[in-house]
């Protein structure tokens, strides 16, 4: 449970004011007189270095040493008209985006980090919100109100934020908070270029969500969140704009200012930059769609601390499924892959590491036809075929990651930039698309190679194209 713990003395003026406020605020919490227990008295003593300072209060694990009211309510989500808690993880990118929602609305919220030993007691609660998945951020507005995996917009509706628009006209405009759009915004940004970016989730992109990175340069072994991380602090140290949340839903181009419509928000731009990336491909097969967040995933980095000593399937054959399946079997019990081809795509490095690693078993040549739950709707396993002889089966597991490719995120540029067949964006020269001033960087344009080293590359190609187009 949510658990505070208050020790004080019924002579503390404090302690009186902070114990009027949490029973005004009816909020549950365990008091603890020091005069009347001396081992309290020890413990006050060993959190604040020795001194007897009260009140000092114990929040899910967290020691606060005479806060005020205005502590009090920051620390636990006390704001004028609600009072929110969020139950999430710092791993996860959606938590991420509605942390910096919120802190950037000057809006009070408690956050619990779900991976926590001492925050155990949260992961049932989600699965009781949540018809038995495991789905963060879950927050709780007024414990009346439950918001899971929220949208900015949705937030900003339920909380009654005012819009705010904005007047400012940047020179540059980069949609998208990746390996490229941070490279592009630094590298504009050093030519003197005023840069915001937007990013419809959280910074990062898909390295993000990718544990570890062993081909970028500079680094034997980085993880993709501390990589991005740095990109993101030296976009920010160069002065670039970052907003986070905002889904780009329009580009209009008018007296050659670029007006960039998101759902709240409407942001003024000299030139654009299309750096938006791609999504997970999924398999399309039965119980995929009913089991996505309660045994189907496509992010090892986000949702695989849920499977700690379990049985899992990873789909697919190329360099992510078999970087993922490593990555995984370094924790879960074992890892099943299930490859719809005789061989494997991947690169002949990540074919060579699978062979040493005893707890991952390959699947070749099998179609996924099913994924098939027991009887109380919670995952069983995967449904395959032998392509060779026919032959059906179910692998069963405790849950499937899926790495089947990528589908580049353009589906709101269609009808204003030329794209493939395939939704690539087209380009020429300088990373320059179909309309003067709209260029594109990384996984979104067409030849791209979807890796961290190439995206950087793509981000300064875009830079150059900037550069040119707006000293004209």
């Amino acid at each position: 449970m949510n658990k505070i713990i208050m020790y004080g003395a019924d002579w503390c003026p404090d302690c009186r004011r902070a114990k009027a406020f949490l029973k005004d605020q009816k909020i549950d919490f365990d008091y603890i007189d020091v005069d009347l227990d001396e081992e309290a008295t020890k413990k006050v003593e060993r959190i604040n270095n020795g001194k007897r300072i009260i009140p000092t209060l114990i929040i899910n694990g967290q020691s606060y040493t005479n806060p005020d009211n205005g502590k009090l309510s920051a620390v636990l989500g006390i704001n004028e008209d609600y009072r929110i808690v969020m139950y999430g993880a710092d791993w996860c990118p959606d938590c991420r985006k509605s942390k910096a929602f919120l802190t950037d609305n000057q809006i009070n919220f408690q956050y619990i980090e779900i991976d926590k030993d001492e925050n155990a007691w949260a992961i049932p609660l989600i699965k009781e919100l949540n018809n038995g998945k495991r789905k963060i951020p879950t927050i709780l507005i007024n414990d009346d109100i439950v918001l899971v995996e929220p949208e900015n917009e949705e937030l900003r509706e339920v909380l009654n934020i005012d819009k705010v628009k904005e007047a400012k006209i940047y020179d540059t405009i980069i949609i998208g908070g990746g390996a490229a759009g941070l490279t592009a915004s630094i590298y504009a940004q050093r030519d003197r270029f005023d840069t915001l970016i937007l990013e419809k989730k959280t910074i990062g992109g898909n390295a993000f969500l990718t544990e570890k990175i062993e081909n970028y340069p500079g680094f034997t072994s980085i993880s993709g969140p501390a990589l991005m991380d740095k990109m993101e602090e030296q976009a920010k140290v160069y002065g670039a704009t970052i907003k986070t949340g905002e889904e780009v839903i329009s580009i209009e181009k008018k007296n050659d200012v670029f007006h960039i419509g998101t759902k709240s928000n409407t942001f003024l731009g000299k030139s654009v930059v299309l750096s938006t990336g791609s999504t997970y491909r999924k398999l399309k097969i039965p119980g995929e769609q009913e089991l996505i967040g309660s045994g189907v995933h496509f992010c090892a980095t986000c949702d695989g601390a849920f499977y700690r000593d379990k049985d899992i399937i990873v789909v697919g054959g190329g360099n992510s499924a078999l970087e993922e399946g490593i990555f995984l079997s370094g924790f879960v019990r074992s890892v099943k892959i299930v490859n719809l081809l005789p061989e494997f795509s991947a690169s002949e490095t990540y074919i060579e590491k699978l062979k040493e690693i005893n707890n991952i078993t390959t699947y070749m040549n099998r179609t996924s036809l099913e994924f098939v739950a027991s009887g109380d709707n919670k995952f069983k396993g995967l449904k395959v075929k032998n392509n060779e002889s026919g032959e059906e089966e179910i692998l069963e597991a405790d849950g499937a990651f899926i790495f089947i490719g990528l589908i580049p995120n353009t589906k709101s540029f269609e009808g204003i930039i030329e794209l493939n067949d395939r939704g690539f964006i087209k380009t020429s020269g300088l990373a320059q698309t179909s309309v003067a001033g709209i260029f594109a960087a990384g996984d979104v344009r067409e030849g791209a190679i979807a890796q961290v080293a190439a995206a950087t590359g793509e981000g300064v190609l875009a830079s150059y194209g900037i550069r040119a187009y707006l000293k004209k």
